[in-house]
């Protein structure tokens, strides 16, 4: 099986994201990323695969994940109607906090339990079910509020099976990490202005064409669309704190204002005045 790097990319700057209701069944996934994964799906059956892991469930699932295990969709080849809920969590935000908080350290050490995977079964699933379940409808702040309270009942819980006896440690996660992370880095530091992809390429030591290949395989992404993504992801946050829609068009690096409102719309799924307007 090719395994694919998953490149997580929030809204903004937040430690959490967030995925209510994905619907991946037509696809087979198997595929890692550095972020903590917690997921709850409910659905008469499913198959659980998380490392060398492979089982059933039955009605609904609990599981997290630890950083960089492979692992495939949950929702992989459902036929019924199911709801799904993912929330990651980013790695740093593991070492930056839950370290620095002596209330937060049984949460330290169930994300270092995760890297064994771990499922959650009686009362604890259906409680942080029902919680998770509730998270899109709230504000950023008590969002995070709650995420800390079904962490701590994670945490605190005995409600739950190791999916493996020692931790999965992705020897190829740490290598392909460093090399998307410089040209994470390079997008960051270059996206208001035009990027070549003879540049971006340099910058890792590929030509134009083996970089092509290279980024398409380890996310899932050619390299344009990902950069529009993350050009959009900037243009809404410029929108939010007052600049006007030509204005975030030049300084996310787009050279056409009418091809900014057509990737804006379809990436977003409106346009940059009603977004702006919406969130005024």
């Amino acid at each position: 099986m090719k395994i694919q790097l998953e490149n997580i990319q929030p809204n903004d700057k937040s430690s959490f994201h967030l995925l209510h209701n994905p619907k991946l069944n037509d696809l087979f996934f198997w595929h890692f990323h550095p972020e903590f994964e917690l997921v709850y799906i409910e659905a008469p059956n499913g198959k659980r695969h998380v490392g060398r892991h492979i089982s059933n469930f039955k009605g609904s699932d609990l599981v997290l994940i630890g950083s960089n295990i492979p692992h495939l969709n949950f929702d992989h080849g459902i036929k019924t109607e199911y709801h799904k809920e993912v929330l990651h969590i980013s790695a740093s935000f593991k070492e930056k906090v839950f370290t620095e908080i002596d209330e937060l350290e049984d949460v330290y050490d169930l994300l270092d339990k995760s890297q064994h995977g771990i499922a959650f079964y009686g009362e604890t699933k259906e409680n942080v079910g029902a919680i998770m379940k509730q998270l899109q409808g709230m504000g950023r702040f008590e969002q995070f509020l709650k995420i800390l309270q079904l962490l701590k009942l994670l945490a605190n819980s005995d409600d739950y099976t190791l999916l493996h006896q020692s931790p999965i440690i992705n020897d190829k996660a740490n290598k392909q990490q460093e090399r998307l992370q410089k040209v994470y880095s390079y997008i960051d530091e270059h996206y208001s202005r035009k990027i070549a992809l003879e540049d971006i390429a340099a910058s890792i030591n590929l030509g134009k064409e083996a970089f092509c290949r290279y980024f398409k395989k380890n996310t899932g992404s050619t390299f344009t669309n990902f950069l529009n993504q993350y050009r959009i992801t900037q243009a809404k946050r410029l929108l939010l704190t007052g600049r006007n829609i030509g204005e975030t068009c030049y300084e996310c690096g787009f050279e056409s204002l009418s091809y900014f409102n057509r990737t804006f719309k379809k990436i977003s799924g409106e346009n940059p005045s009603d977004y702006k307007n919406r969130n005024r």
